[in-house]
């Protein structure tokens, strides 16, 4: 039986944080791991220049230390395949094509990208490879033939987009080529962590994540900075569990849920500092980053290994990208010289 197709990845603008890593970095091992998987994680770099172009030197910069984060947090490069995006001409071209089977209007409505421009206060001002880039991420997917594809709730308009490509590219040129792809969602709770300061979203930007690569004297500083309840003022007043972000963290990373639960009655009744249940989350999260900061360092050393394992990825994911191209080609009617 032909194992399913996962396709995933990320933008390197920078270090990946502990967001990522509960809602997407955990669940990829578990995945590749499974052995029911034929496993493609891109780092996008053409996805990230649609809106850096001026500072292409920080996606640079980042995609080395995107690849540690991946490699150290268990990412296997004999059991999944790592590539970069810009390094498979077969995406720009079939992106072209698919370009040629979607309106603006459908573009402007997509609620993700609506969402994306509003975020960045682009306004007019959208570059045109920003706008489109759903149509690009519908060529990721299909070049590899994906049927799996790991993502929080917010990003199923951009796998409807795809799917819809995918129709229309099947129907009009009335062969099976393309494959719809399905979303593989982490369960309810465990897509978005809140960043320290309580903010809904953990984010690069607004400077309010732990990283993984982060280490042990930052992340306690981090976690001692953390939001609580502002109105716990002394020991002995009762504490709000719910909205307290310790609190929030404990619950994803401690596997201890009945320790957890004394711990969030006696902050409830009083008696319960912050400081105490801030050094206790941060002897959880240390325990969990330790291993992860060890297996970096051993790449941290050898960055040229690093890169090799990217272009051997690339080179592999070409083969297949390529495949799919000249279906793609045939099926429109260009291959002209064949």
């Amino acid at each position: 039986m032909a194992k399913k197709v996962i396709l995933t990845g990320d933008r390197p603008t920078g270090k990946l944080h502990i967001g990522h890593y509960v809602g997407s970095l955990r669940n990829r091992v578990e995945l590749q791991n499974s052995g029911e998987y034929d496993t493609y994680i891109m780092i996008a770099d053409m996805q990230a220049l649609t809106d850096n172009a001026r500072d292409p030197e920080k996606i640079r910069n980042s995609l080395l230390q995107v690849a540690m984060d991946y490699l150290a947090v268990g990412i296997d490069p004999e059991k999944s395949t790592i590539l970069v995006q810009s390094q498979i001409p077969a995406l720009s071209e079939l992106t072209e094509h698919y370009s040629n089977l979607v309106s603006v209007s459908r573009l402007e409505r997509n609620p993700t990208v609506k969402s994306e421009i509003r975020q960045k206060e682009f306004g007019k001002s959208v570059p045109v490879g920003f706008f489109t880039y759903p149509i690009s991420q519908a060529a990721d997917i299909t070049a590899f033939k994906a049927d799996t594809v790991p993502v929080g709730d917010d990003q199923e308009p951009m796998l409807e987009q795809t799917r819809e490509i995918v129709r229309s590219f099947n129907s009009i040129y009335q062969q099976d080529i393309l494959v719809e792809p399905q979303g593989y969602f982490p369960p309810k709770g465990m897509g978005r962590i809140p960043g320290l300061d309580g903010n809904a979203k953990m984010s690069k930007s607004l400077g309010n994540a732990i990283y993984i690569s982060d280490d042990a004297d930052t992340v306690k500083q981090k976690v001692m900075s953390m939001y609580t309840d502002p109105n716990h003022i002394h020991i002995e007043d009762p504490g709000q569990v719910e909205g307290n972000v310790v609190f929030t963290y404990l619950d994803i990373f401690d596997e201890d849920k009945q320790k957890v639960q004394e711990l969030k009655d006696q902050y409830s009744r009083g008696g319960l500092g912050d400081v105490k249940i801030k050094l206790y989350l941060n002897e959880v999260l240390q325990g969990v980053l330790e291993p992860i900061r060890q297996r970096r360092s051993v790449y941290e050393q050898d960055p040229a290994a690093v890169y090799d394992i990217l272009k051997k990825g690339s080179e592999k994911a070409n083969i297949v990208a390529n495949q799919t191209l000249q279906e793609v080609r045939d099926a429109i009617g260009i291959n002209y010289f064949n």
